[in-house]
């Protein structure tokens, strides 16, 4: 059995919840979540959900406290970082450093979940993309995501959030595919669903032959970014387009 260690400042599911469902073979996930400013033993504390407390939670000891209490790193596969808005807080270069160095220092492949997104737009030849973010993305975090994008030049068409229940569990998928077939504009050439805690991978392949294009989300684009890299070589199948296409190799 393949084993993948996550790491997440989020407190909902995320990575955990949708890749065991994806993959046709037994996988392992780990979670390590990073603690919210303020924690204790007894309180958890609130997670940041603004860009500066995003940005402090990137910080080489916080990661790496993080990284120590998934285990033995030669006891996993590889990692994901988990959160879609840390990277559009800090910007494409910075998380791409930061996975660098966490790969260099656990000695496994590590992928960044917007950072992988942004590998699949660019396997798949997307120039125009629109994006379409849970609706507990705030304004800020919508224009965010759109600067993250266009700063690897891509041209970005547009970037909402979704008007969905706003809870994770309340999300239907149904519900995202009729929002998304009423909303996602024409002159975007595929759809990033955006936010590791919105589960919304059931969704893409029924989205896809609706829309005609292809369409991502965050919990595929990490899982497709380390794939060939777990020694089972487990395949996906029903989540997308985005797995007949190879990943370019993640960072180690």
């Amino acid at each position: 059995m393949s084993t993948i260690g996550v790491i997440s400042p989020h407190a909902a599911a995320g990575p955990e919840a949708e890749w065991p469902l994806m993959l046709d073979s037994p996988v392992a996930v780990r979670v390590a979540r990073v603690p919210a400013p303020g924690a204790t033993a007894a309180e958890p504390g609130t997670p940041p959900t603004a860009p500066a407390g995003l940005q402090a939670l990137t910080d080489d000891a916080v990661i790496d406290a993080a990284a120590e209490s998934l285990g033995e790193p030669r006891s996993l596969d590889a990692i994901g970082y988990a959160s879609t808005t840390t990277g559009y807080a800090i910007g494409h270069a910075a998380e791409s450093a930061l996975v660098t160095r966490l790969a260099r220092r656990c000695g496994v492949p590590v992928a960044g979940t917007s950072a992988a997104a942004v590998d699949a737009l660019r396997v798949l030849g997307v120039q125009r993309l629109e994006l379409v973010h849970p609706p507990w993305f705030d304004e800020a975090m919508n224009e965010l995501g759109s600067a993250y994008f266009r700063d690897v030049g891509l041209d970005v068409v547009a970037s909402r959030s979704a008007e969905l229940p706003d809870d994770p569990d309340g999300i239907r998928v149904d519900d995202v595919i009729e929002w998304s077939s009423a909303h996602v504009s024409d002159e975007a050439s595929a759809v990033f669903l955006g936010g590791n805690g919105f589960l919304v991978a059931a969704a893409i392949e029924r989205l896809e032959v609706v829309l005609g294009r292809p369409v991502l989300s965050a919990n595929q684009v990490l899982l497709w970014s380390l794939l060939g890299q777990l020694p089972a070589r487990s395949r996906v199948s029903g989540y997308g387009s985005l797995f007949r296409h190879d990943a370019p190799a993640t960072r180690r």
